[in-house]
């Protein structure tokens, strides 16, 4: 059962993974370092994220990571990050990884077919025009579809729309939906996916991953002893710990690098 951690109160879960030795903290970005914003390539990290990132990723056997839904060209334009970066992503899901010393790579596994992602723009993209506050964003492997600026009932109805013609286009493309957002990617992999790569990659004895989203429960669900969970937000969970706001992901996080810096000293 998921409980509430209060910042400035102990807790056993974040102790236990505090003092793992090969830690990775992997962070979906939005509505967990960032807050939701209108305009998707508008969110960036809270300061207060940023600089406990900072003193985590600077610590002996700990590994920064952000999981995100966004294509990899997206994700390193909201997260602000260069070549020179510490910080790994893990961009679409799972599909895309770009690690320190390494770069870029794709996970193996089909192709989209050639053309169909532009197809798919251009048949949804009169669809969008017509409903206001409603917007597509580009994605490599597919789209996204997103109705923060819109009302429940516009979106209900665009979304409709954007089901129906991914049914008829595109029937076996996953389909995701989360907050005011609906995506449909010609690839599987999901944030379960990106737990196994990060945990091989960096040989992790303990991940922490926090998320605010129904995409991010496939990562939650994975988690293994020795692990934690934190949910950002409402909404039922695997996770072991939530936490209200990014606001006290960012006092989760400086609680944690304070006890594992202590504990390493």
């Amino acid at each position: 059962m998921t409980r509430t951690w209060t910042p400035g109160s102990p807790d056993d879960a974040l102790t236990a993974i505090a003092t793992t030795p090969r830690l990775v903290i992997a962070l979906d970005f939005d509505g967990t370092a960032s807050p939701l914003v209108p305009d998707p390539m508008a969110a960036r990290a809270l300061p207060e994220v940023k600089t406990q990132l900072e003193r985590l990723a600077a610590l002996p056997d700990t590994f920064v990571s952000y999981v995100s839904g966004r294509s990899m060209h997206d994700l390193r334009i909201i997260t602000e990050h260069d070549d020179e970066s510490s910080v790994a992503l893990a961009g679409s899901h799972g599909a895309q990884y770009w690690f320190p010393g390494i770069g870029a790579s794709d996970a193996p596994g089909s192709t989209t077919e050639e053309g169909a992602r532009e197809a798919l723009w251009a048949a949804a993209q009169p669809i969008v025009d017509r409903f206001e506050g409603v917007g597509l964003e580009p994605k490599t492997f597919g789209m996204g579809i997103h109705t923060r600026r819109a009302t429940p009932e516009v979106e209900k109805a665009a979304f409709a729309e954007i089901d129906a013609l991914v049914a008829d286009l595109y029937p076996h493309w996953r389909r995701r939906s989360g907050h005011r957002v609906l995506e449909f990617s010609s690839r599987v992999e999901g944030k379960d996916t990106a737990m196994t790569v990060l945990r091989e990659h960096f040989d992790a004895t303990g991940i922490l991953f926090a998320g605010d989203d129904v995409t991010d429960e496939d990562a939650m669900r994975v988690l293994e002893a020795g692990d934690l969970g934190v949910r950002v937000g409402p909404g039922e969970s695997a996770g072991t710990l939530r936490v209200d706001t990014p606001q006290d992901m960012a006092a989760l996080l400086e609680a944690l690098a304070t006890e594992r810096a202590a504990r390493q000293e």
